[in-house]
C-alpha cells in the first residue's frame, strides 16, 4: 500500500509518535539520576559511553513510532498491534527496574520479555508491511546489546 494514496492514515502518525513519547517520559521520569548511576555501576569494558544513550534512543522511537504507523496504515488495528502496544509497555518497564528500583536482575526478566514481544513483532509485522518489520530490527538489536549489557552488571554489581 502507498500511503500517499491513503491520506486518511496521516492523521494517525502523532498518535504513534505521543505513544513513544509517553514512554519515553516514562523512562525519564524513572530515571532523573540515571547518568549519575549508570557511572557508577561496575560495567564491562564494552559497556557504551553514557552520551551515546539518548541519541540511540531517540533514533529508536522515531523508527518504532514510523514502525507501528506503518503496520497501522496498511491494515488497521489487528493482533499485531496488540503485540507492539505491549512491547511498549514493556519497554517503559524496563527504566523503572533498572535505575529506579535497582532490581537488575528483574529487570533482565524484563528485557528478556521484551526482546521476545520486539522479535514477534517483527514476525507479526512482516506480512502486513515488510518496511514496519524492518524498521524494527535495529531496535531489536540495540535491546540484544542492552539485555547482555543488563546482564553483565547484574553480576558485576
Amino acid at each position: 500500500m502507498d500511503i500517499a494514496e491513503h491520506p486518511k492514515r496521516w492523521p494517525g502518525l502523532p498518535v504513534f509518535v505521543l505513544a513513544l513519547a509517553l514512554v519515553a517520559v516514562v523512562g525519564a521520569m524513572a530515571a532523573v539520576d540515571a547518568g549519575g548511576e549508570y557511572l557508577a555501576l561496575e560495567r564491562p569494558a564494552w559497556a557504551p559511553p553514557q552520551w551515546l544513550f539518548g541519541p540511540a534512543w531517540t533514533v529508536l522511537y522515531v523508527m518504532i513510532a514510523l514502525s507501528g504507523w506503518l503496520a497501522w496504515s496498511a491494515r488497521g488495528l489487528t493482533p499485531a498491534l496488540g503485540v507492539y502496544a505491549l512491547q511498549l509497555v514493556l519497554n517503559a518497564a524496563w527504566t523503572p527496574l533498572f535505575f529506579g528500583a535497582h532490581l537488575y536482575g528483574v529487570a533482565f526478566a524484563e528485557i528478556v520479555l521484551l526482546w521476545g514481544t520486539i522479535l514477534a513483532t517483527v514476525v507479526l509485522f512482516r506480512p502486513i508491511s515488510r518496511p514496519a518489520a524492518w524498521l524494527l530490527v535495529p531496535y531489536a538489536m540495540w535491546v540484544t546489546y542492552a539485555g547482555a549489557l543488563n546482564l553483565a552488571v547484574w553480576l558485576m554489581n
